[in-house]
């Protein structure tokens, strides 16, 4: 049993791992997130790829394409890893668009706009 317990904390460590560790130099910001789907679904991002809404993807102002952020919805702690690919949001107070897919695991689809943090992941 004991053994049984190892593992699994192993495991859920090592997911945890996966998402990548905060660079202490990176950018971190609090401010709103919104998110975009359908309408744009294919078009192209400033970054030359077309925009998936099912992709973990999101747009930040001044972040490096490929940059990946963690970014947690504080009014639930949930939180999501998403890369950078596209220039935005364009709305004042606003400090990243995600995609339809990160916003459904924020679970702020409904809300459309909410509180955010967000923490640049080391390379």
């Amino acid at each position: 049993m004991r053994l049984i317990l190892i593992t699994i904390a192993s495991l859920l460590l090592s997911a945890c791992a996966s998402q990548g560790q905060v660079d202490p130099n990176g950018y971190r910001g609090e401010g709103q997130a919104s998110f975009y789907g359908a309408r744009h679904h294919g078009n192209k991002t400033a970054s030359g790829e077309r925009f998936d809404q099912h992709a973990l993807t999101a747009a930040h102002r001044s972040l490096p394409f490929g940059s990946r952020v963690r970014v947690t919805n504080l009014r639930n702690a949930k939180t999501v890893v998403v890369r950078i690919n596209d220039r935005g949001p364009y709305v004042k107070k606003r400090i990243i668009d995600l995609s339809q897919q990160a916003a459904k695991q924020l679970d702020m689809l409904r809300d459309g706009v909410v509180p955010v943090r967000i923490e640049q992941l080391s390379e």
